[in-house]
């Protein structure tokens, strides 16, 4: 179990800096677990006993990055709300960044745990809209018609067909979801 604030949580921390400014000066390419391991103050030993290999530290940074830094912005109605919500997904998803995140996470991720993280982090921000607008008494879909129609279509779209993806087709998925909903 890792303590908050423990050893465990700092090298953590100075481990995910480190990665996070090498690749920023060097690229990504350049990283290596020497190097790493150097920046953070820390043994190559040590990221290898942590982390296993470079790709499941470049996993374990991309989750850490994909996690939302924010609740979702309230605009007063469930269409708004999700539509603003599914805009700056995509927004943020489909830029460079976002897409090296999303590839690194599920690369290193031989277990699918990072893939189901970044899946509750998406699924706990829709909740949060989704209870505003029932606390309104509007009609909400569940959480799980959201993803499947909103967030999965986005995300492959995103991974394996970006040419043509824009915020029309995000506002579309979340017209068609919420038209679904009140049928």
């Amino acid at each position: 179990m890792v303590r908050p604030g423990g050893r465990s949580a700092r090298v953590q921390a100075s481990v995910h800096t480190a990665v996070r400014e090498l690749t920023a000066e060097l690229g990504r390419d350049a990283l290596t677990v020497p190097l790493i391991a150097q920046r953070a103050g820390v043994t190559p030993s040590t990221i290898y006993r942590r982390w296993g290999d470079l790709q499941e530290l470049l996993s374990d940074v991309a989750v850490e990055r994909l996690r939302p830094d924010t609740a979702p912005t309230e605009h007063g109605t469930l269409a708004a709300d999700l539509t603003a919500w599914a805009e700056q997904f995509l927004d943020e998803m489909s830029s460079p960044t976002g897409r090296s995140y999303v590839r690194d996470a599920l690369l290193g991720d031989p277990d699918g745990t990072n893939a189901g993280q970044c899946s509750a982090y998406a699924a706990e921000h829709i909740g949060v809209i989704l209870s505003r607008a029932t606390e309104r008494g509007e009609e909400a879909p569940e959480v799980e018609a959201v993803i499947d129609h909103v967030v999965a279509p986005l995300m492959y779209r995103i991974l394996f067909r970006p040419d043509g993806l824009d915020t029309a087709y995000a506002r579309r998925l979340v017209t068609a979801v919420l038209g679904a909903s009140a049928g």
